[in-house]
C-alpha cells in the first residue's frame, strides 16, 4: 500500500506521490516526470526550486545530520538515484521501473529540450570540467544554450567569492543550474542559495560532470539497473569510495531492515 508523506517547504505547491525512507521523503517519479516538473518550474518562474538526486548515501548521511535531512525534505523533488530506493518504492506499491540516475536525467533533459532554448549554467567539477561538459553538450545536443560555467575551489568559498558567483549566475540569466559538487555539499549549496538566486531550477547531479566528460568511467547500464553500480564504482575508486559503499551501505541496509520490521521508527 503506497504511503504519501506531507510535502514541505518549496514542494508544497507541487505535490507528487512519495514514500518515506528513514525519515527522508522520496518522490515516486521517473525521469520523464522529473523533466516535466522542471519545465513547469521554468514556465512558471515563480521561485527557485531544487532537485535532490539521492540514493542510499544521501539517506544515510541524513541519519547523522538532522539539518541535512531537512534540506532533503525541503527539495522540490527528491528523486531515487539508486535501485535500493526504487525497490523500497515498489514495496510501497508504486510502479517504479528504473532509478532517476543523475547523469541520465541531465542528458535526457538536454536532449529533449534542446530546441526550446533553455539557458543552462554548469556549476561544479575540477578546473576546466564544467567548460568541457558545456562544450560537449553543445556538440551532442543541437540547440543547447550555455549561459555560463564555473568550477569552484574545493575549499569553502569566502563571502566575497560567494557574492561574485551569485552575481555571475544572475547576470547569465539561466533557466537551470546543474550543480556537480557531490552529496551532501551540493544539496547544502542549493538549499542555501535558493532564496538568493533568480533561477527556476537547480539540480544536484553529483559526479555527472566527470562521467559525461569521461574523467571517471560509468558503470554499464545493466549494472546500474540491477543495483550493482556501487560495485563498479568501488572497483574504480576504492580509496575514495570504500567508506561510502562498505560502511554507509551496510548501515543503510541494516536501518532499512529494522524499519521494515517495525523495530525502528522514522524521525
Amino acid at each position: 500500500m503506497a504511503t504519501a508523506i506531507q510535502p514541505q517547504g518549496d514542494r508544497a505547491t507541487f505535490s507528487a506521490p512519495s514514500f518515506n525512507v528513514l525519515g527522508v521523503r522520496v518522490d515516486a517519479v521517473q525521469i520523464p516526470d522529473a523533466v516535466r516538473r522542471m519545465e513547469e518550474w521554468i514556465a512558471r518562474r515563480d521561485g527557485c526550486r531544487y532537485i535532490a538526486v539521492t540514493g542510499m548515501h544521501g539517506v544515510t548521511e541524513a541519519q547523522h545530520d538532522a539539518r541535512f535531512k531537512t534540506i532533503l525534505n525541503s527539495a522540490g523533488l527528491v528523486v531515487p538515484d539508486g535501485m535500493p530506493l526504487v525497490w523500497i518504492g515498489r514495496r510501497h506499491g508504486f510502479d517504479m521501473r528504473r532509478r532517476v540516475y543523475g547523469p541520465e536525467l541531465m542528458a535526457t533533459f538536454c536532449q529533449q529540450t534542446a530546441s526550446k532554448g533553455y539557458r543552462q549554467f554548469f556549476y561544479g567539477g575540477a578546473p576546466g570540467v564544467a567548460e568541457d561538459l558545456a562544450s560537449q553538450f553543445v556538440s551532442q545536443f543541437s540547440g543547447v544554450v550555455v549561459a555560463g560555467t564555473y568550477s569552484p575551489p574545493f575549499r569553502t568559498l569566502t563571502p566575497e567569492e560567494d557574492r561574485e558567483i551569485i552575481h555571475a549566475i544572475e547576470v547569465a540569466r539561466p533557466d537551470i543550474v546543474w550543480v556537480g559538487l557531490s552529496t551532501p555539499k551540493q544539496e547544502r549549496w542549493m538549499f542555501e542559495h535558493r532564496n538568493r538566486l533568480n533561477v527556476p531550477v537547480l539540480v544536484g547531479v553529483g559526479a555527472a560532470f566527470d562521467f559525461h566528460t569521461g574523467r571517471v568511467a560509468q558503470a554499464p547500464v545493466w549494472m546500474g539497473d540491477h543495483g550493482l553500480e556501487w560495485l563498479f564504482r568501488l572497483s574504480v575508486e576504492p580509496r575514495r569510495l570504500w567508506r561510502r559503499y562498505l560502511v554507509n551501505g551496510a548501515e543503510f541496509v541494516a536501518l532499512v531492515l529494522l524499519e521494515l520490521l517495525g523495530l525502528k521508527k522514522a524521525r
